[in-house]
């Protein structure tokens, strides 16, 4: 074999497994088409092979696209009780795992067989990523593959700390709020970084069923759920029973906009 074909042998071996080479290739490219975030479209454009693969091969281009900086907050500006809050309800093993948890995995997997088809997602942190940025809220089997692929790539392309900044700067809070900073002013009229642990606690619990589990749609749906963010954060070491019975007894107050008074 000449030098020139073990050359582009190693040229194509980095190229496809080492992701930061991947992505600064990917930075000579134009950038992609400015898109909105799949879960802020009522149909989702199917990309064709060739950008499905772009996709894959340069994501942070990709996901460059979708992400809308005007209203971006840097994690650091985030207050670490909705950091801790997110994690422990959505995706307790995050900084573990590669973007997908085996256990939860396992568990689903055994349920979906059961019934046939997709009835539990056990979807990480990362995943929910993928999905709210690219994909179809559709359960198949073809979709799942996607996800998981994907939120691979992220996996290896991003920090932890960035994969969660994306995820809270992009997830639905309800009440027409998407990201962190509209939902933080839009619930409370205060900045992300200003949260308490009671307002933390029950903005985290709303990504799961945002239009039933908004504080303005819902306020007892809301209130119990809190209850089960700050009970699990209880669990994982994030606070103490105290801390989490004081928070649950705290009266919370809204825009005066949207409600005239204090809600407990």
């Amino acid at each position: 074999m000449g030098m020139a074909a073990v050359l582009s042998i190693i040229g194509i071996a980095v190229f496809l497994f080492v992701p930061q080479a991947r992505q600064s290739i990917g930075e000579l490219l134009p950038p992609a088409e400015r898109q909105l975030p799949a879960n802020q479209l009522h149909e989702i454009h199917e990309p064709d092979a060739g950008e499905q693969i772009a996709r894959i091969l340069f994501i942070r281009r990709a996901i460059d696209a979708r992400l809308d900086r005007t209203d971006y907050v840097p994690i650091e500006r985030i207050s670490p009780n909705l950091r801790n809050a997110i994690v422990a309800i959505e995706d307790r093993r995050f900084y573990e795992h590669w973007g997908f948890d085996m256990t939860g995995m396992a568990r689903a997997a055994l349920v979906n067989i059961q019934h046939g088809r997709i009835e539990e997602g056990a979807s990480t942190i990362t995943q929910q990523l993928v999905k709210n940025l690219f994909l179809a809220n559709e359960q198949t089997f073809t979709r799942k593959a996607q996800e998981l692929l994907l939120a691979l790539d992220i996996e290896s392309t991003y920090a932890k700390d960035e994969i969660l900044e994306m995820y809270l700067n992009v997830v639905y809070y309800g009440a027409g709020f998407y990201g962190v900073n509209a939902a933080s002013e839009g619930y409370y009229g205060k900045s992300p970084a200003a949260l308490d642990l009671p307002e933390a606690s029950m903005l985290a619990g709303i990504p799961n069923a945002p239009s039933e589990l908004s504080p303005f749609t819902n306020f007892i749906a809301a209130k119990k759920r809190q209850a089960i963010v700050l009970d699990t954060m209880e669990a994982q070491g994030f606070i103490d029973a105290r801390t989490a019975e004081d928070a649950k007894m705290q009266s919370l107050m809204f825009r005066p906009e949207e409600h005239g008074n204090d809600i407990r």
